[in-house]
């Protein structure tokens, strides 16, 4: 069983010296939530450290869009509640 990826084991791998496993789960963790500043600096922290360029993530349009209408939604939701 492949254990969970998270930025905590992450952290773990990393205090154990193994940076390229740290560097791996971050870079799924990345393709998961590109706007994770945190996430990228740490995936630039560590492709340093591993002399390797950072991988390219890169919010698509549409992924763009759909979270705006989200956002769009959740506030109008919020603003009828409030009427209520």
């Amino acid at each position: 069983m492949e254990p969970m990826k998270t930025k905590t084991l992450a952290e773990v791998y990393l205090k154990q010296g193994h940076i390229q496993e740290a560097y791996e789960i971050l870079k799924t963790l990345a393709e998961k939530d590109p706007g994770n500043l945190e996430i990228r600096e740490r995936l630039r922290e560590l492709g340093g450290r591993l002399g390797v360029a950072p991988p390219s993530i890169n919010r698509s349009v549409r992924s763009r869009e759909k979270e705006l209408q989200t956002l769009g939604n959740w506030l109008m939701n919020i603003q009828n509640r409030k009427k209520k």
